[in-house]
């Protein structure tokens, strides 16, 4: 029986290989039980005003832990799953590694598949940032000092938030709403995804798949970006990385693509709960806040 290949070279099942971090990792029910237990003590330990509404949707709601001082840059946090399933609440802990740093985080929730498709996931993430800009002086934030970080599912939302014409989302709205981005372990050509199993869970066709894939967007706005993995990945995530290195310095605006020895696809975002990490201090660079060179 001959194989067929489905993507590049990728026979159908060997493409799930590539992106089924779940088989790839089966202690992932580890992280995300040790995620939701160190998202519940922080918002049990830190200031926070949880479940803010930023439109009529009951998925629609974000997490904001202020910085002790105010007009503080801000760290948005986008969660992972996939783009179906986790929540908001798995990911307050970030705001351990940017509340010492001066930093306030917020933390976005957003409707996810089969219930609402990859158009729309997008569409409430964008009305997230734009509700923060509007709304950020009422926690102490800097409106003018936003930043975007997202896990697997959510650096594929922080890149496109990235590449969204935001005058056209509203009039009062700066194009360079965004001022940097990060994404770790991110997707940023969903083809492969649309062509694998996950695609019985977000239902994307080509078209949905190219309008929403950060390599085929527009970027009208010159945003320094970081991209993050581990090295303990499949070799889909180097190349998706690698090829979004690429158009970024095809546009001649400042990328950096760090590997991280020891990390796996989920432990890596355990970076962010540190204050003094490698990753921690790369985002705190981008703020142009002294974290420490690599």
């Amino acid at each position: 029986m001959s194989r067929e290949a489905v993507y590049r070279n990728y026979s159908r099942k060997e493409l799930d290989v590539q992106y089924n971090n779940r088989l790839r990792y089966p202690e992932y029910t580890k992280y995300f039980a040790d995620w939701a237990k160190w998202s519940e003590e922080t918002r049990n330990n830190l200031p926070c005003h949880c479940n803010i509404p930023y439109g009529e949707l009951p998925c629609e709601t974000l997490d904001v832990f202020p910085a002790e001082e105010c007009n503080a840059p801000v760290q948005v946090m986008v969660h992972g799953g996939y783009w179906y399933s986790l929540d908001k609440d798995d990911d307050s802990f970030v705001a351990e590694g940017m509340r010492p740093n001066g930093v306030t985080t917020v933390v976005i929730n957003y409707g996810l598949a089969p219930v609402y498709g990859m158009d729309e996931m997008v569409r409430q993430n964008r009305k997230a940032i734009a509700w923060l800009w509007r709304n950020a002086d009422e926690f102490g934030a800097d409106r003018d000092r936003i930043y975007t970080v997202g896990q697997s599912a959510g650096g594929h939302l922080s890149v496109m938030l990235m590449a969204t014409d935001w005058p056209a989302i509203g009039s009062d709205l700066p194009a360079g709403l965004i001022k940097g981005g990060a994404s770790i372990s991110g997707i940023y050509d969903l083809e492969p995804i649309r062509l694998c199993y996950l695609n019985d869970k977000v239902r994307m066709d080509k078209d949905v798949a190219r309008r929403n894939s950060p390599l085929y967007q527009i970027y009208p706005v010159s945003l320094p970006l970081i991209l993050v993995s581990g090295d303990i990945e499949s070799d889909e995530y180097a190349r998706q990385a690698k090829e979004m290195e690429d158009l970024w310095d095809s546009l001649g605006y400042p990328v950096e693509n760090l590997t991280l020895p020891g990390f796996n696809h989920f432990s890596i975002v355990h970076q962010l709960k540190d204050p003094d990490s490698v990753l921690t201090h790369a985002l705190l660079r981008q703020m142009d806040l002294g974290g420490m060179g690599l």
